[in-house]
């Protein structure tokens, strides 16, 4: 996401990089690169010209001007107005003192409700929640059946009534529903249109009537560009949106859709889709999402990501194998997996510091790495991934055989495996405490 963005105001500021002293009018000519690289990115144009004027006559005042790095002071002020332009701080999903929590999903037809409403509830259910979805998209043929589809897959109920029930009645018996059943949290998946139309509004209007919810969340397609902030703009009229959740971001290198729709509706952009895969979306933080923009990283969120897939247990493990020197291809493979659970090396990479938002369209990331390292390793038999010296050719040629990969690779496999197993060795010396515990080498 921002990849288009992120290159060209790395090329603005590279401008005011070159230059010892700045200038009022390097400064405007600066800013002018800016303004063009924004409307590429289809930022509304009202949004661009409130943004230049108010970073314009920050970066021209004395204190950066006469600064021994006025380059550097140019960048911290756009960073700071990027973030202030999209909320200026994280904009969290109210709870309800009264059980249940009832979020409303508002949208067009497309923009990933049904989708997005399941992943919401699996991200509260990981935080002890005991979410309910339900279903009162009546009129989009299987809207149910994907639903009940991705509620099972994430181990939550969905309430529906069929799809000839009325979706203001469905709405109502699903809150009795809740109460009765312990459901803390309930998610409305409502229908939606290939555009606006009275009709549609009105229904939603009259279930909003009916369970007066806690939140309304439009979901929005980044991929509109310039249309999400229309969209944006009539449901918020309508319906007085509570937040946004902005949906498609990982394909969407423009992103001028993030950077609009605060700005034109008033209301915060909540969350993030940043992929298909039901546990790919995000808390939105105006501030992490301006550093990666500007390409200075995103530490917090790279972090969060390591700590959730993280597993206590498992580390504990490893730091006694690593202490008696018995790390195996078994162990090998499982810290494989919880870099996955991660995400795509892709995504991990951008919220690395210097790396910029274009930087890595053009990079060839092998994503299936991983998958071929699992099902060599799982070609192995228990005794073979225990002790790896004795995997002769034979061997090696039936592990290759059996996991659809050449010898070439199996040694290339092993060769790594024992790289990293002379690492932990080495780690595992003079690193640990009287008492056994680990300590960071640096």
């Amino acid at each position: 996401m921002f990849g288009n963005l992120g290159d060209k105001l790395s090329e603005a500021f590279k401008k005011f990089k070159s230059k010892g002293k700045l200038t009022e009018a390097d400064v405007r000519e600066g800013m002018r690169e800016i303004k063009l690289a924004l409307l590429e990115a289809d930022v509304n144009f009202k949004v661009v010209k409130d943004f230049v004027k108010k970073v314009t006559e920050r970066a021209v005042g004395s204190d950066v001007l006469e600064s021994l790095v006025p380059g550097q002071m140019v960048i911290k002020i756009v960073n700071e107005e990027l973030t202030a332009l999209m909320g200026g701080t994280q904009a969290k999903l109210t709870i309800s003192s009264a059980p249940p929590t009832i979020v409303m999903m508002v949208g067009l037809q497309g923009s990933g409700k049904t989708t997005h409403s399941a992943k919401l509830a699996g991200m509260y259910k990981k935080q002890g929640k005991k979410p309910l979805l339900v279903a009162c998209d009546v009129y989009r043929p299987a809207a149910i059946q994907q639903l009940k589809v991705v509620g099972e897959q994430l181990g939550i109920p969905v309430f529906e009534m069929g799809d000839k029930a009325d979706p203001v009645k469905i709405s109502k018996a699903a809150i009795e529903y809740a109460k009765k059943n312990g459901n803390d949290m309930v998610f409305i998946d409502t229908a939606g249109r290939l555009h606006i139309d009275e009709t549609m509004m009105q229904e939603l209007k009259n279930i909003k009537d009916a369970v007066d919810p806690t939140e309304i969340l439009l979901v929005i397609d980044a991929m509109l560009g310039q249309d999400a902030v229309n969209v944006a703009e009539s449901f918020n009229n309508l319906l007085d949106v509570t937040g946004v959740i902005l949906t498609k971001l990982d394909g969407d290198t423009r992103g001028g859709a993030a950077l609009s729709v605060r700005h034109v509706t008033g209301k915060p952009i909540k969350f993030i889709g940043t992929g298909e895969k039901l546990d790919m979306i995000e808390p939105f933080h105006p501030d992490r999402m301006a550093s990666r923009i500007l390409g200075m990283g995103d530490v917090l969120s790279l972090i969060e990501k390591a700590e959730q897939a993280f597993d206590e247990k498992k580390a504990e493990e490893l730091e006694r194998k690593m202490r008696e020197n018995t790390f195996t291809l078994e162990d090998y493979l499982d810290q494989f997996k919880q870099i996955r659970k991660m995400g795509s090396m892709e995504q991990i990479l951008s919220m690395m510091p210097g790396v910029k938002p274009g930087a890595l369209k053009d990079m060839q990331i092998d994503e299936k790495a991983l998958s071929r390292v699992e099902a060599i390793i799982l070609s192995m038999t228990p005794k073979e991934r225990h002790n790896p010296d004795i995997l002769n050719f034979q061997r090696k040629r039936r592990i290759a055989a059996g996991s659809g990969n050449t010898v070439e690779d199996v040694n290339k496999l092993l060769k790594q495996f024992e790289q990293t197993r002379k690492m932990m060795k080495q780690l595992s010396s003079g690193r640990f405490g009287r008492k056994g515990k680990f300590r960071l080498p640096f």
